[in-house]
C-alpha cells in the first residue's frame, strides 16, 4: 500500500541509494509562533498600501495626457513589474504565517524563483533605462523627443525585460540541474537562490560562485552606467545659468535617484555575497525588507518626491468629485 501524503510532508524518491526530494516544505515563519498574527496584519497592510499605490500611479498616468511622455510610461511599467514582483512572494508569505509550514513542489519553487529572479533583474535593467531617459531629456532635450520616440521606448521596454528573464533562466537552470537530496527543508517563505542550492545532491560551490558572478554583473554594470547618466546630467546641470532650471532638472531626478539607492542597496547586501553570512532568521528578515518595504517606498517616493505626479493626482480627483456631482 502506498503512503499518503498530507500538504506538510514533501515527497521522495529512492534512487541509487539516495532520498530524492521531489517536495520542498517551506519553513517560512515556523520559529516565530507568538508573533504570526501581528506580523500577518502587519505585512498585509503593508502589502494593501503597495498594491494601492502602484494601481494608482498606473491608473494617473493612463487617464492624465500630461504624464503620456516616456519618463512616465517607463514608471507605469516599474510600478506593473513592482505589483508582479510582490505577487510572486507575497501571498505565500503571508499564507505562511497562517500555517506552520508549507509544501511547494519542484516545479512551483523554479517558477516562483524564475519569475521572481526575472523581475528582479528587469528591475535593474529598467531603473537604468530611466537614468538614460533623464540624460536625453536634460543633456539632449531638442533631441528628446526623437530619440525617445514610441517605437525606440517600446524595443527598449521589451529588451530590458528580454534581458532579465535570460538572466533568470540561466541562473534558475543552473540551480535545478541537479536533484535535491540534503534535506527536503527550504529555510525561507519562498524559493530563494541560497536556501535552494544547499539542498542540491552535486557540489554547489562551483554554481554558487557563477551565480554570484553574473549577480554581480548585473547589478554593477546596471548602478555603473546610472552612475554615468547621472555624471553626465550633473555637468550639464551645472553650466545651466539658471538656478530655477537646474532646481527644476534636479526635482525631475530626485524619485528616480531615491528608488535607485534603495533598490540597489538592497540587491547588494542580498545578493553581492557568495555565501549567506547570517542566520536562516537573519536572511528571512533581510527578505521581508526587500519583498515587502521596498516595494511599499516606490509608490510613496514617486508620489511624494514627484511634483507632476501630485499635482495629476489632485487633478483627477478633483475631475472625480466634479463627476460625481
Amino acid at each position: 500500500m502506498s503512503p499518503v501524503f498530507s500538504s506538510q510532508t514533501p515527497k521522495r524518491q529512492w534512487e541509487n541509494a539516495t532520498w530524492l526530494v521531489t517536495e520542498f516544505v517551506l519553513v517560512g515563519f515556523s520559529s516565530l509562533p507568538g508573533l504570526r498574527t501581528t506580523l500577518f496584519t502587519l505585512f498585509f497592510l503593508m502589502y494593501l498600501v503597495t498594491l494601492s499605490g502602484n494601481v494608482t500611479i498606473i491608473t494617473i498616468i493612463h487617464v492624465d495626457r500630461t504624464l503620456h511622455t516616456p519618463m512616465y510610461r517607463f514608471l507605469a511599467v516599474l510600478s506593473l513589474s513592482e505589483t508582479c514582483y510582490t505577487l510572486v512572494t507575497v501571498p505565500n508569505m503571508l499564507a505562511h504565517l497562517l500555517m506552520e509550514s508549507q509544501a511547494i513542489s519542484i516545479a512551483g519553487c523554479r517558477a516562483q524563483m524564475f519569475f521572481f529572479l526575472g523581475l528582479g533583474c528587469s528591475h535593474c535593467f529598467l531603473l537604468t533605462l530611466m537614468g538614460y531617459d533623464r540624460y536625453v531629456a536634460i543633456c539632449h532635450p531638442l533631441r528628446y523627443s526623437v530619440i525617445m520616440r514610441p517605437a525606440a521606448c517600446l524595443c527598449l521596454g521589451a529588451l530590458v525585460f528580454c534581458g532579465g528573464f535570460s538572466v533568470a533562466l540561466i541562473e534558475t537552470g543552473m540551480i535545478f540541474s541537479s536533484p535535491f537530496c540534503r534535506s527536503d527543508r527550504v529555510e525561507h517563505f519562498f524559493c530563494d537562490i541560497a536556501p535552494v542550492l544547499k539542498l542540491s545532491c552535486a557540489e554547489s560551490a562551483g554554481k554558487a560562485l557563477a551565480i554570484f558572478f553574473l549577480s554581480v554583473l548585473v547589478v554593477l554594470v546596471s548602478f555603473l552606467l546610472i552612475l554615468l547618466s547621472y555624471a553626465l546630467i550633473g555637468a550639464a546641470i551645472l553650466r545651466m545659468r539658471s538656478a530655477a532650471g537646474r532646481r527644476r532638472a534636479f526635482s525631475t531626478c530626485a524619485a528616480h535617484l531615491t528608488v535607485v539607492v534603495v533598490h540597489f542597496g538592497c540587491a547588494s547586501i542580498v545578493y553581492l555575497r557568495p555565501e549567506s553570512g547570517g542566520s536562516a532568521d537573519q536572511d528571512r528578515l533581510v527578505a521581508v525588507f526587500y519583498t515587502v518595504v521596498t516595494p511599499l517606498l516606490n509608490p510613496v517616493v514617486y508620489t511624494l518626491r514627484n511634483r507632476e505626479v501630485r499635482v495629476a493626482l489632485r487633478r483627477t480627483l478633483a475631475r472625480s468629485r466634479g463627476g460625481s456631482k
